[in-house]
């Protein structure tokens, strides 16, 4: 049975949900027969598939162009776009349009914006527009220049109790969940018991509804980048890299294509 905004909504208290990003077909078919509930078509693709430092410089055409490969992999997880940096913070008129988008060109089940109660307004536009909506606070990543980096978030009272209001302001907007990302554990505790709607915690302990990790980063593929929080369930980058180098190898000795082996015979 497909997986939708409803559903997932109802998890709260019953499932756990597990999440993971994918920005490609392949991925995303494997992430599906896996049988993840939910994908995240995350603008960290910047990052992970496109080499930005940031996830700023990643536009409306490229999240687009990546969550169609996805959605074309998937038939049963709720496949969720990011929507990108500067393309719902001009005006909710701007989110909407962008917003359908997502849902009618590249066949995303639902988005995902960054933003507390400054976001109230247009989410209420998007949801009550029939575009279900994730939401994101704690740390947000489109916000890095004013954050002055990537770093845990709501560790002073005032900050724990305006992330509190901006849960409450989100769930009352209509999102069905809400990303909580990088905050100390018993703040997020705190916020999923607030909210009727689950939490997906990246870098924000146990006590939350899921759990979202950026694929690449649980695989291991690039050793450079190792969040505190993430855990390795494999270490493909160096398999690929020993691949790659014995590939080479053979190439160079004249050992592949093997003389009466069937391979290049397509090329």
């Amino acid at each position: 049975m497909k997986w939708t905004a409803p559903r997932i909504k109802a998890c709260k208290g019953v499932e756990k949900i597990a999440c993971l990003t994918a920005g490609d077909y392949a991925t995303a078919r494997l992430l599906d027969e896996a049988g993840l509930p939910l994908i995240l078509v995350g603008d960290s693709l910047a990052n992970t598939l496109l080499g930005y430092e940031t996830t700023l410089p990643v536009t409306m055409e490229q999240m687009l162009h990546h969550t169609a490969a996805v959605a074309r992999g998937v038939r049963q997880a709720l496949v969720v776009a990011d929507m990108p940096f500067m393309s719902y913070q001009v005006s909710d008129e701007q989110a909407l349009a962008n917003a359908g988008r997502f849902l009618k060109e590249a066949g995303a089940d639902a988005v995902k914006l960054e933003g507390g109660r400054l976001r109230e307004a247009c989410i209420r536009r998007l949801v009550g527009n029939g575009i279900p909506v994730m939401g994101h606070i704690g740390l947000t990543p489109q916000s890095v220049r004013a954050l002055g980096g990537y770093k845990v978030q709501g560790r002073l009272p005032a900050e724990a109790e305006a992330l509190v209001a901006d849960a409450e302001a989100l769930e009352a907007a209509g999102v069905f969940a809400i990303v909580l990302e990088c905050v100390p554990r018993e703040l997020a505790a705190r916020i999923t018991a607030a909210v009727s709607v689950p939490t997906i915690g990246i870098g924000a302990g146990v006590a939350c509804d899921g759990q979202v990790l950026v694929t690449s980063d649980m695989l291991g593929i690039d050793s450079a980048v190792s969040p505190s929080f993430v855990k390795r369930y494999a270490q493909l980058g160096e398999a690929m890299k020993a691949a790659f180098s014995a590939y080479r190898d053979d190439v160079m000795a004249g050992q592949f294509p093997e003389p009466t082996g069937h391979s290049g015979s397509n090329g």
